[in-house]
């Protein structure tokens, strides 16, 4: 079963602040650096969350995560096109996949993820998106079409609007700006971490 949290990364460097808090879950997902620097921040996160007993996810970077011998992977529906889904389930790593809409899903559903993330719940500011605000009755949505398959919750998020995404089925709920962006995060992740 995933974790009830799920904390987005952008560097390694938030890793030695963060799992001594309990964290258990959490993603890297680093953009525009060089490959060699991937590679070596996959392999201190992947070390890092071992000595805790956490669970990494690596964002798009699919064969660093098999050569590094990572637990989990997370794709994109554009990443999926380019990633050996056979050489992934061959090397017994878990698999989650971003969705948007109705056919996302059922592409996503198709491949028998350990877990899909829906979003944007609410606006976010991390980055453009082209899909509006899905809010709590596309999760309520969402979770009767995956059924035993946990549902990740993703989008502008915050402590304060958990429990109606909980309560509308998220098992999980994943966040990036509301713990990075704060003026306390480690305040803030243990705000998320005492909700569950």
């Amino acid at each position: 079963m995933i974790e009830p949290f799920y904390q987005i990364v952008d560097d390694v460097k938030w890793l030695p602040r963060f799992l001594p808090l309990g964290l258990k879950l959490v993603q890297l997902r680093i953009k525009d650096k060089e490959q060699d620097e991937i590679r070596e921040q996959i392999r201190q996160a992947r070390d890092l969350c071992q000595q805790h007993n956490a669970r990494l996810v690596v964002n798009d970077y699919w064969e660093l995560a098999l050569e590094l011998g990572c637990d989990y992977i997370h794709l994109g529906q554009e990443d999926l096109d380019q990633a050996d889904l056979a050489m992934i389930r061959q090397a017994g790593i878990k698999l989650g996949i971003s969705t948007h809409d109705e056919a996302e899903l059922d592409r996503a559903l198709a491949l028998s993820p350990d877990y899909v993330a829906l979003g944007p719940v609410y606006p976010t500011i991390l980055k453009q998106m082209s899909w509006a605000p899905q809010g709590p009755e596309n999760v309520r949505r969402w979770k009767k079409r995956v059924g035993q398959v946990p549902l990740v919750a993703i989008g502008g998020l915050s402590v304060e609007k958990a429990p109606e995404i909980y309560a509308a089925g998220a098992d999980c709920i994943c966040v990036v700006t509301d713990v990075l962006y704060h003026q306390a995060p480690e305040e803030r992740l243990g705000q998320w971490l005492s909700i569950k």
